[in-house]
């Protein structure tokens, strides 16, 4: 037992040390958050008022009646404090709150993204440990041009060659659209698996590389040329000892690679008409809606720092488990 209560207080050490170093970071993504979305609009009441209406006593009672009057450090604090408490503030020409437009949208982009996390790990994972085991065989070589072929694709034209070969052409899946789980689970799965594919082929060819890499060099390291003398099983080998060290590395890699897939998403759901966080943040842009755009990125910043943190914890339990194999 004292090993497992040892793992566990370093893993409860590693999570309490992560939401230490989370706390700074988030109070700064978010500044970083509300000053560009402040850079990006030097005048959004005149904006708001129009061409026709935006005379300068109009102008400056509406930075009154907005708070924009007053210095930015100022105005910066008075947005954290609101939005700690759930308010993101309104938008400047829908007047819905930034808050209740996220939640609307959120739940496509969680869909799509788990489930593109997902089939990445499941087929990235399969397809390097595959390759790791057999390699310089036809298959590793196989899937060395096949990743690399599939890293240069966008997710945008990835996902345009899916929409031809399983909408367009074998007519197995709708090329658009989105429906929720609640009016079934079966058209709601059959409308993301083709944005979630769409993202998840760039993430699964860095996961099936990198898998491949450290399962070549952990199986080449003593412990486990120890345990095939020892007459150990070779899958308890593989599955017990060799995947759980080599799979750090590859956690690292979708840790690096989630906001690169949140940038993918933007375009993946321009692909597959989705009304997602993307199509939100895009309108928000053009039409300078500032509360909208900033608490947007303050979401996708929070989602890429807990990521982080999930990884990280992993990573923790992973190589503590492992601590001590073959020696």
């Amino acid at each position: 037992m004292a090993p497992r209560r040892r793992r566990a207080r370093a893993v409860a050490a590693r999570i309490g040390g992560g939401l230490a170093i989370l706390v700074p970071i988030v109070l700064i993504s978010s500044f970083i958050t509300y000053w560009l979305g402040a850079l990006s609009n030097s005048n959004p009441a005149a904006t708001i008022l129009g061409q026709d209406s935006a005379t300068p006593a109009a102008v400056a009672h509406l930075n009154h009646v907005l708070g924009l009057d007053k210095p930015l450090i100022v105005q910066y604090w008075d947005w954290l404090s609101r939005a700690v408490r759930g308010n993101l503030g309104t938008s400047y020409f829908t007047q819905i709150p930034v808050s209740q437009s996220i939640a609307q949208r959120l739940p496509v982009d969680l869909s799509i993204a788990i489930t593109a996390v997902i089939l990445a790990v499941v087929i990235g994972g399969t397809a390097g440990t595959v390759a790791g085991i057999r390699r310089g065989g036809w298959f590793d070589r196989g899937l060395t041009i096949v990743c690399s072929a599939v890293s240069t694709l966008p997710a945008f034209v990835v996902g345009i060659i899916l929409v031809v070969i399983f909408a367009v052409t074998v007519h197995l899946l709708p090329a658009n659209g989105y429906v929720g789980p609640a009016q079934g689970v079966g058209p709601w799965l059959e409308h993301i698996i083709l944005p979630a594919l769409a993202l998840a082929l760039q993430l699964a060819a860095d996961v099936a590389r990198q898998l491949r890499t450290s399962l070549v060099a952990v199986l080449d390291q003593n412990y486990i040329t120890g345990a095939r003398v020892r007459g150990l099983p070779y899958r308890r080998i593989l599955l017990r000892h060799a995947l759980r060290n080599a799979a750090g590395p590859a956690l690292v890699t979708i840790s690096y690679d989630f906001p690169q897939m949140l940038a993918g998403a933007v375009a993946a759901e321009a692909v597959f008409s989705l009304p997602g966080l993307g199509q939100l943040l895009l309108n928000a842009a053009e039409s300078r809606d500032i509360p909208v755009v900033q608490g947007l990125l303050l979401v996708v910043a929070a989602f890429v720092i807990v990521v982080n943190l999930v990884v990280n914890t992993l990573l923790a339990w992973i190589y503590r488990s492992s601590e001590g194999v073959g020696m």
